[in-house]
């Protein structure tokens, strides 16, 4: 997630000069070949009326698709607050609930186990969230390559917080984060089983248990369920229309004033106006996808360590893991 309060004008040059470049370009050709043609009785030019209604039309659509890919972007975020939320309750139930086992000694074995199985959970389904899809933003040839760390394969990191048997374990399943989640009430249905827990707090915590499961299921459908592409793809289909068809509009425009000597305007205007119609578009295309580990994204990485200190602090722990910090302006 970028966190700049005013994005920086090289991050919006890398998006930009190719189709900045290709907009002086095409504008060129067809002011030269208008210029030329007009003196041989040909005019290529068309109303501008018609032109502005398509950018009407254009500007609408984009609009609520910008709109919905926001509310795809915003959920997630929200989605990942609850699991926050969520994650500080399940440690004061296991420490509220649940017996220090070890009476020499102010962490108790078994709320660190539960407590870390958790942290594992919570870094599993963010390396899960960030798997390759078929709609990756590395096969998306426009968007730039910012050289962001690759989050996708660090499973080790689970290993820290889990026994050896049981990362073996969760670790060949194809959801290792549902299969943890099953593994806490586990947990819990043994320290019932040994009188060491309550049938009325066993409950309680299977509620909040319920909720992280609840929140993996919205953050699945969400990677799993891409944006409407016939809203996507039509939505680049019709500025890409407007932008092309745009220098024959306003050539004419400039044509008509000073006599037509300042014809070459036409250049300069053509290529601002259809950079801020492909701007509006990338923003929307930037947005749809809130879990690829890119510089509009949730910052998972940055969620999962705040968890996991506040947990760990929790537990009395004193040697924690640093903040993650933004690399650029951008928080992972």
């Amino acid at each position: 997630m970028y966190i700049r309060r005013n994005i920086r004008w090289s991050l919006v040059w890398k998006f930009a000069w190719k189709n900045i470049l290709f907009f002086i370009i095409w504008a060129t050709i067809v002011t030269v070949a208008y210029a030329i043609l007009l003196d041989r009785g040909i005019d290529i030019s068309i109303p501008f009326l018609p032109l502005s209604t398509i950018g009407i039309a254009v500007a609408f659509y984009i609009g609520f698709k910008n709109s919905q890919s926001y509310d795809r972007f915003w959920e997630g975020r929200k989605i990942w607050g609850g699991i926050v939320n969520y994650s500080r309750t399940w440690a004061n139930q296991v420490l509220s609930y649940l017996p220090n086992t070890e009476t020499n000694s102010s962490l108790s074995s078994l709320h660190t186990e539960l407590v870390y199985r958790h942290l594992a959970w919570i870094n599993a389904l963010r390396i899960q969230l960030r798997r390759t899809t078929m709609l990756d933003r590395d096969n998306l040839s426009y968007i730039p390559n910012l050289k962001l760390k690759n989050d996708r394969e660090c499973q080790d990191y689970i290993r820290t917080f889990l026994s050896d048997d049981e990362y073996v374990e969760v670790m060949q399943q194809a959801n290792t984060a549902t299969h943890l989640v099953r593994n806490q009430g586990k947990a819990l249905q043994a320290l019932v089983s040994k009188s060491e827990l309550d049938a009325y707090r066993q409950v309680n915590m299977m509620q909040t248990l319920e909720e992280l499961y609840n929140f993996q299921g919205k953050c699945e459908r969400i990677k799993n369920t891409p944006f409407p592409r016939q809203y996507a793809f039509f939505s680049t289909v019709f500025v890409w229309i407007f932008v092309v068809l745009l220098p024959f509009g306003l050539v004419s425009e400039f044509g008509k004033m000073s006599n037509g000597s300042v014809i070459w305007l036409t250049i300069p205007f053509s290529a601002l106006i259809s950079w801020i119609f492909a701007t509006i578009e990338t923003v929307g295309d930037n947005s749809e996808d809130p879990f690829e580990n890119y510089i509009n994204d949730v910052p998972m990485t940055a969620l999962c360590r705040t968890i996991e200190i506040d947990l760990r602090q929790l537990l009395g722990e004193t040697e924690l893991p640093p903040k993650i910090e933004p690399v650029d302006d951008i928080l992972l």
